[in-house]
């Protein structure tokens, strides 16, 4: 059972319920996604952590109603201040999207058309969301990239996105992000596609300008540092399914799911250069179903029963959940004691 709200301040600006996403083809249909919960409330970030293809790009692009076809939900609820986004019509999620609820990408030159200056494109996009004159739109945007800390506003506003380092790039996805009343950023891998320096500079930005604006991020990544040092609450998605929730110093302080713990293990450690990493076997499954657990098939702790029945989401300890049949027992305490092991 995952508690949606843990300060007890009622409703949370973003509650997603038993979402699921589905690809149907000629072979039958693959759950992209599945029975997917978690919430966010109003100025805090949430992180959603787990490998490529896991289904952690897809949720953000669940919540704009942006899922590419053949894809399709198929289930679940998605309330945005307490109203449910899968019952909006079209045009009322395009008054939604970009105004209230805003996305940036792991590539701003992907996002970014290059035809059109920078300035052209946020000028257009503040124009759309907001009732102002075009010289009015302009001023907005040159006091957007002082917010988001571009060097040369001014000038900056009549080049084109190629001239522009990846960084800066990002920085004029993040001012376009926040051109109107955004309320919830969705941040896809925003830093995947710069250097570490970088990296370090775009987060505190993001930061800074969550705690003016009392912002909420979902934060999506691969990257369990990341999650550490800028997340109050994590959710680890694999294959879909979300297998271990909650305060982030509580699941990485101990973690339950053999999945959490893999990928833990997977970051280098400081002494270890020359020693090979500790990689998960396997790789994430695509369209193939699998029965009971759908770590089951990687898992080094896997017993029968883990390949027969799908374990529930379990309370830890209050606001920790786990969905794996050892949650009370440590994992080797499991393999070794456990009467099922394979």
């Amino acid at each position: 059972m995952i508690r949606p709200n843990l300060r007890g301040q009622g409703e949370p600006l973003l509650r997603v319920e038993n979402l699921s996403v589905v690809f149907h083809s000629r072979n039958g249909f693959h759950r992209a996604v599945n029975s997917l919960t978690f919430s966010i409330e109003k100025g805090e970030t949430f992180g959603l952590v787990g490998e490529t293809g896991c289904g952690k790009s897809l949720t953000g692009l669940s919540i704009l109603g942006l899922v590419p076809p053949p894809g399709k939900i198929s289930s679940g609820r998605i309330f945005f201040k307490g109203e449910d986004l899968l019952k909006k019509s079209q045009a009322e999620m395009r008054s939604i999207r970009g105004r209230r609820i805003s996305m940036i990408f792991q590539d701003p030159s992907a996002s970014l058309n290059p035809v059109f200056t920078v300035g052209e494109q946020i000028i257009q996009i503040i124009r759309r969301h907001n009732s102002i004159s075009a010289r009015n739109a302009r001023k907005k945007a040159l006091e957007l990239f002082e917010a988001v800390e571009l060097p040369e506003p001014q000038r900056l506003l009549n080049t084109y996105p190629h001239e522009l380092s990846g960084g800066m790039q990002q920085r004029v996805m993040i001012a376009m992000a926040l051109s109107s009343d955004t309320e919830l950023l969705i941040a896809d891998e925003p830093t995947t596609a710069l250097d570490v320096t970088i990296e370090s500079q775009i987060l505190e930005l993001l930061r800074k300008i969550q705690a003016e604006r009392g912002l909420s991020v979902l934060l999506i990544t691969h990257n369990i540092g990341l999650v550490a040092e800028n997340c109050r609450r994590v959710g680890v998605l694999y294959a879909g399914n979300l297998l271990e929730t909650g305060l982030t110093r509580d699941v990485f302080r101990e973690m339950k799911h053999p999945y959490t713990q893999a990928l833990f293990a997977a970051i280098p450690k400081p002494g270890s250069r020359g020693k090979p990493l500790q990689a998960i076997p396997g790789s994430v499954p695509g369209s193939e179903h699998i029965p009971g657990c759908v770590f089951s098939p990687r898992c080094p702790f896997v017993m029968e029963k883990c390949r027969e029945i799908v374990p529930g989401l379990e309370e830890v300890t209050p606001g920790h959940d786990a969905a794996c049949f050892l949650i009370h027992n440590t994992v080797h305490e499991g393999r070794k004691n456990g009467k099922d092991s394979a």
